[in-house]
């Protein structure tokens, strides 16, 4: 069996992750929070919390938004309440394209 190739990111995930988990690290100690207070209420074990805070991209997004909502830290840059009509928009612009998008295998004939 062949062994699992490590994943490479961008450096602008990587910036953006790093910047995230620091964002949520400000949040939890101005809520003056412990790493092992905070890890307890998103149910998770502190060195999970300990791989957000320091930005590793690797960590389940559903687990990283969660913990950030728990710190105030906004989603999106938008509130909670607007989310809702945000994503309710998007999905119906969304049903307006296509359901399936096909690669074109005939070269486009524009010599004229």
């Amino acid at each position: 069996m062949k062994a699992p190739t490590a994943r490479t990111y961008s450096r602008y995930s990587q910036d953006a992750a790093r910047l995230f988990g620091h964002l949520i690290e400000h949040g939890r100690k101005q809520r003056h929070w412990t790493a092992e207070e905070l890890a307890g209420r998103a149910g998770i074990s502190r060195s999970t919390l300990r791989r957000i805070e320091n930005g590793d991209l690797r960590c389940e997004i559903g687990i990283v938004f969660e913990v950030a909502t728990l710190v105030g830290v906004s989603l999106f840059g938008q509130d909670s309440q607007s989310l809702g009509p945000q994503t309710h928009r998007l999905e119906e612009r969304l049903q307006l394209l296509p359901k399936r998008i096909r690669k074109n295998e005939e070269p486009i004939d524009d010599d004229f």
